[in-house]
């Protein structure tokens, strides 16, 4: 049995997938196989990606006996985004095909205006991947803009999925330096949920563990051969996004791919930001806070916490959440839907003092143990540097359109903006969260502010 086939086994949406060079030609038998009582289809792609797959996948539905309406976005070729306008019109093209299961074809953006348009109207549907960008092919929710604030609207991941690992070799290399850095930033999120694993937030799913870390070093060993357009090499990427996915299929939560570092991508969806006049990808985001999350951990593993004095890391701890919700205007500034989202989440994982003396005491007591797992974790932060280099993706804020300054701000917010356990909160629970950020961006730091 195939790790694709065991993911299957556990997945709760996806219940077919095929990954390999010329795997497109399997879109008739799989949507046969999917949808034996459907007579037609509606393939949902636009030029470039209806140029590389989408004319393919209309011909061997038709071939195979499939009657098949087709939706092209934006026929002109000027470039369009996931917002909530895109999934009306694809929500409308879909209800007007008389009964037809819509095929996507393409990469994120398609799959995910097709996957939220399906869900809206309670169908189920195919994806045709076209380029190994991130791992949200077969992920739970889409992410949409609406009403100018990008979330995550909940839908149903596909009930298949193809990615032909040729085209997606030819991919436009940016899209496949973005799913390289949305990969690489499993490592230190491995990290992140084995110190929630400790304290008892958010045990590790043993499944889910095994699908994205137990290929992930190989995966991301070649990251010249990914920017290369390599197809075994792309073939690996586009298997380990796929399987990131699985595996928050499998645990019903996006804990196995998403740490510290998404959250720092989340901060900058909520800002719209962009850089040359384009939206910067989510994997760029991501890849950027990767290495911060990165540092996070390497600064803790400096720290010698089995010498912790509990009681006074407690006494200096907020008495009430009140007393921390008053300080996120200043954490926010000029931000009040960052304040509004802080208000929900972080209230509920603002640990009392005595849970936090409970934490801390766990951690003080299994320092040694929790450390040695942390770094054979971690990929060192230049090795995750150079990787991101040698992919073709961003290494510096400034290369998305990020101050140092700004950076800083976002980081020093990262804590309050989930309701999960990250090691940020970790740094930030023994107070030593202004000591983080002057290493990260004082005078010496990877990314001083001048």
């Amino acid at each position: 049995m195939t790790m694709i086939d065991e993911a299957l086994t556990q997945t709760t949406d996806t219940k077919a997938c095929e990954i390999g060079p010329g795997a497109t030609e399997a879109a008739a038998r799989m949507f046969g196989e999917l949808f034996s009582e459907a007579r037609k289809a509606i393939v949902i792609d636009d030029p470039r990606t209806r140029a590389v797959a989408g004319a393919r996948v209309i011909d061997l539905l038709r071939a195979a006996g499939r009657g098949v309406a087709e939706h092209v976005i934006n026929p002109d070729g000027s470039d369009f985004h996931a917002t909530y306008a895109k999934v009306e019109e694809v929500r409308e093209a879909i209800a007007a095909a008389d009964g037809a299961i819509p095929v996507a074809v393409g990469s994120g953006v398609i799959n995910d205006l097709t996957k939220r348009a399906c869900g809206e109207l309670g169908l189920r549907y195919m994806v045709v991947g076209t380029a190994a960008s991130m791992d949200g092919y077969t992920a739970y929710g889409a992410a949409i803009t609406k009403d100018g604030m990008k979330q995550t609207m909940d839908c149903k991941a596909p009930l298949g999925c193809i990615v032909d690992s040729a085209v997606a070799a030819a991919a436009p290399k940016e899209m496949t330096a973005s799913g390289y850095a949305d990969l690489i930033a499993k490592i230190p999120a491995g990290a992140d949920w084995i110190i929630a694993d400790l304290i008892g937030a958010e045990a590790i799913h043993p499944l889910a563990w095994k699908l994205v870390q137990g290929p992930l070093r190989d995966t991301l060993s070649n990251p010249a051969g990914c920017a290369s357009g390599d197809e075994r090499e792309v073939r690996k990427l586009c298997e380990g996004l796929v399987m990131s996915a699985f595996a928050m299929q499998a645990m019903g939560s996006s804990r196995p791919a998403s740490g510290t570092e998404h959250q720092v991508s989340h901060y900058w969806d909520m800002e719209d930001l962009a850089f040359g006049g384009k939206p910067v990808s989510h994997g760029f985001k991501v890849g950027i806070g990767t290495l911060a999350s990165t540092a996070t951990l390497e600064f803790l593993l400096e720290q010698d916490l089995s010498k912790m004095d509990v009681e006074t890391k407690v006494a200096a701890w907020w008495p009430s959440f009140d007393a921390v919700k008053s300080t996120f205007p200043s954490v926010f500034p000029g931000r009040p839907a960052h304040v509004t989202r802080a208000e929900l989440e972080y209230a509920k994982k603002f640990p009392s003092r005595d849970a936090l003396r409970k934490e801390l005491t766990k951690i003080r007591d299994n320092w040694g143990d929790l450390a040695a797992k942390i770094r054979a974790q971690l990929m060192p932060f230049a090795e995750v540097k150079e990787n991101l280099r040698k992919v073709g993706a961003p290494a510096e804020p400034e290369e998305i359109g990020v101050t140092r300054a700004r950076f800083r701000e976002t980081y020093a917010g990262v804590p309050y903006m989930r309701a999960r356990y990250f090691g940020a909160d970790l740094v930030q629970r023994l107070g030593l969260m202004p000591a983080l950020l002057d290493s990260l961006f004082g005078a010496g730091g990877v990314w001083e502010v001048k």
